[in-house]
């Protein structure tokens, strides 16, 4: 999770970094090294549930979809904290972390939730300016912090894009409960709200402590209820 954004990851490079600033191409470290890394190797690992929750929502699997965009979340969470504590890590793997992590939170909290309203929409084109009000969010939202990062200590600017994935399941437990149609408007109208408050800015205080077992819990949880729900289906 990008500290610049997020507040919960310490895998960020000074804002402004660009690749001026990097080593000359004789110095340059393999690309896979860093894949070495274990908080870069919990992040990719949050970019393969993203990617799943994509896959699974074209298949119009929707439990599955939700399971995995929750999986993403968790995997977000927690990189920051294992790379906080992992000794000797460099300014570089730092920087990486970073940039991997802002790229992944596109995949994962904005991409993601928006392919879930085109396919539940069946890709109709009425659902496509819902889908790149998202992901237009998304990108505008990581890239401002990528290079303003943050400027207050215990608060951040707009709601953290993380969050899309966290309320786009919780919405969706009313997939069933409503007509298709209902629910297609309620979800179209969450991922509108969600795209708005990514950008406005007001603040929020940063989650931290014990919003971490709170997360913790919260996906375990909807991980069951999804669960049943996809075995109940395949009956």
């Amino acid at each position: 999770m990008n500290n610049r954004d997020h507040g919960h990851s310490d895998d960020e490079s000074a804002p402004g970094t660009n690749r001026c600033d990097l080593p000359g191409r004789s110095l340059r470290p393999s690309m896979l090294r860093f894949v070495k890394d274990a908080a870069n190797l919990v992040t990719l690992a949050g970019l393969f549930c993203g990617v799943g929750s994509i896959y699974f929502a074209i298949r119009g699997i929707f439990p599955a979809a939700m399971i995995a965009m929750l999986w993403a979340v968790l995997f977000d969470w927690f990189d920051g904290s294992i790379a906080r504590r992992t000794r000797g890590r460099t300014d570089e793997f730092r920087a990486f972390g970073g940039q991997l992590d802002s790229l992944v939170d596109m995949v994962s909290c904005a991409v993601c939730p928006a392919v879930v309203l085109l396919s539940y929409g069946q890709f109709s084109p009425w659902f496509l300016p819902g889908a790149l009000m998202l992901t237009a969010a998304g990108a505008v939202r990581l890239s401002y912090f990528n290079v303003f990062g943050l400027d207050d200590d215990s608060t951040f600017l707009g709601l953290s894009i993380d969050n899309n994935s966290v309320v786009v399941p919780l919405v969706f437990l009313l997939d069933g409960l409503l007509s298709r149609s209902a629910f297609a408007a309620v979800l179209y109208m969450t991922i509108a709200v969600l795209a708005i408050l990514n950008v406005v800015p007001f603040r929020m205080p940063k989650p931290g402590g014990r919003w971490y077992i709170v997360i913790t819990v919260y996906v375990l949880g909807m991980t069951v209820l999804y669960g049943w729900r996809l075995w109940t289906q395949s009956l």
